[in-house]
């Protein structure tokens, strides 16, 4: 387990408590209330979800949001869940994992010079938060994002993280577009780099495959 910079600590535990929207409060605290029955004995975690990784790290993924039955339930980004499991695979196939699989926050997985966050903290109703949401989330990120001093590459999970990131560390002119290995450079020299989200929207129908993340991580590595 890495120990985290008092700074970053300091940022979790303010991610931790925040209830500052009141629908996503409402839906994640009901998810953990009623649970998925195959999850039926385990406790929630039901908060907001901190980020996670090396805090030395070079290459930052940026998400969407928790998962309601992955992160909202084991409290660590993607884990528990099937876009998780395509993520940590990938990392691990391209040197940014130890495991390829992640189950709970105490498995033992670690990032060597990764860290993954998401745009919004809390789980949405229907994978979707509001833009009132994601811009009431984006103190945090953007508190995250200067106490992870290191990075040089933003990995961006879908459009909604892409913009998101577009808004903390812009802007960009004219806006980059969105999609899979788009690239764009941030003012402050941070490349940023496009991925199709891991969801099995995409995974399952074939628009993005293993290949096809696994080039977005040799991609970010490159740009290293």
């Amino acid at each position: 387990m890495v120990d985290l910079p008092e700074e970053l600590v300091q940022l979790d535990r303010e991610v931790v408590a925040c209830r500052a929207c009141p629908r996503l409060v409402a839906w994640r605290e009901q998810v953990a209330a009623e649970k998925r029955r195959a999850y039926a004995a385990w406790d929630y975690w039901g908060r907001p979800v901190p980020g996670f990784g090396d805090p030395s790290a070079r290459v930052v993924v940026l998400g969407l949001a928790p998962a309601a039955h992955g992160a909202n339930r084991t409290g660590r980004m993607f884990t528990g869940d099937r876009s998780g499991d395509w993520l940590y695979a990938s990392l691990n196939r391209t040197g940014f994992s130890n495991m390829a699989v992640s189950r709970a926050r105490d498995d033992g997985l670690e990032l060597t010079d990764a860290w993954i966050t998401a745009a919004v903290r809390c789980a949405p109703p229907a994978n979707k938060p509001s833009v009132e949401e994601r811009d009431t989330c984006r103190g945090f990120l953007e508190r995250e994002l200067r106490l992870l001093r290191r990075r040089r590459v933003l990995v961006a999970l879908g459009a909604f993280a892409w913009d998101a990131a577009l808004r903390v560390l812009g802007p960009v002119r004219p806006k980059p577009r969105f999609g899979h290995m788009a690239e764009a450079m941030f003012p402050d020299g941070t490349s940023l780099v496009g991925s199709y989200h891991p969801s099995q929207q995409n995974t399952f129908t074939g628009r993005l495959t293993e290949p096809m993340l696994d080039a977005v991580f040799d991609r970010a590595k490159k740009l290293l």
